[in-house]
């Protein structure tokens, strides 16, 4: 088992929301404003259910464990 194993038994009730959530953190990590809105709003306009709410922190949550990769240098300088 190494630092970054992905294996877990935890699936989330909902793989639809699960997969908004990695949707969002990706936005956010990327600063994709247009894209956080819209799923707030679509968020704001289902009326999430408390396993919905858990789904989606999940997907999040497996997309925010991934580590950013730096940027390079720049060498042009």
């Amino acid at each position: 088992m190494g630092i970054f194993s992905r294996k877990t038994n935890d699936t989330p009730s909902n793989p639809q929301m699960a997969e908004l959530g990695r949707e969002y953190a990706i936005a956010k990590r990327h600063g994709d404003r247009k894209t956080v809105g819209r799923i707030n709003r679509q968020i704001g306009e289902s009326g999430m259910s408390d396993s919905d709410h858990a789904s989606f922190q999940q997907g999040r949550e497996s997309y925010d464990s991934i580590p950013p990769i730096p940027r390079g240098r720049n060498r042009r300088r």
